[in-house]
């Protein structure tokens, strides 16, 4: 047993010594080429959009305006936040037999008090309006936008 360990030992030392061959001779100038499908570009661009959007959401808050299950004053509170501040989002959720309204991207505090403010004296509301931490869509600056392209 222990002859044929040596000898296949001493058969598998030979075979490696014989595993190398000469460096290759290197031309006064090497080059690479490079072959790549087209597709990958666009696979790159499409990554880099997807990765920019991931940074248009950040902790804020929302004003939770509405709690009710009366669609017709839902609807009313509704079409009064559209229309008196078109522009910031309502957001419309039902969880039976509840439709939830809630008001704004805010990423201060300060802000979505103030907003809470107007909306309470506008009466149109009877209830109170509570101020949620969320994450919030943070619409980008038009400048950085330009930046980048």
């Amino acid at each position: 047993m222990k002859k044929i360990a040596v000898i296949i030992l001493f058969l598998m030392s030979g075979a490696g010594a014989y595993a190398q061959t000469a460096a290759p001779v290197l031309t006064d100038s090497p080059r690479v080429t490079v072959n790549k499908d087209p597709r990958l570009d666009i696979l790159a661009k499409v990554e880099s959009e997807f990765n920019s959007m991931a940074s248009r959401f950040a902790k804020g808050y929302r004003l939770l305006v509405l709690k009710s299950d009366n669609r017709d004053y839902s609807m009313k509170v509704r079409a009064y936040l559209l229309q008196t501040f078109p522009e910031h989002k309502v957001i419309m959720t039902y969880q039976a037999p509840f439709i939830k309204l809630k008001f704004g991207n805010f990423t201060e505090k300060e802000e979505a008090e103030r907003y809470r403010d107007m909306i309470m004296k506008g009466r149109v509301v009877t209830g109170n309006i509570y101020l949620v931490a969320e994450t919030v869509e943070v619409k980008p600056d038009k400048n950085k936008e330009e930046e980048m392209q």
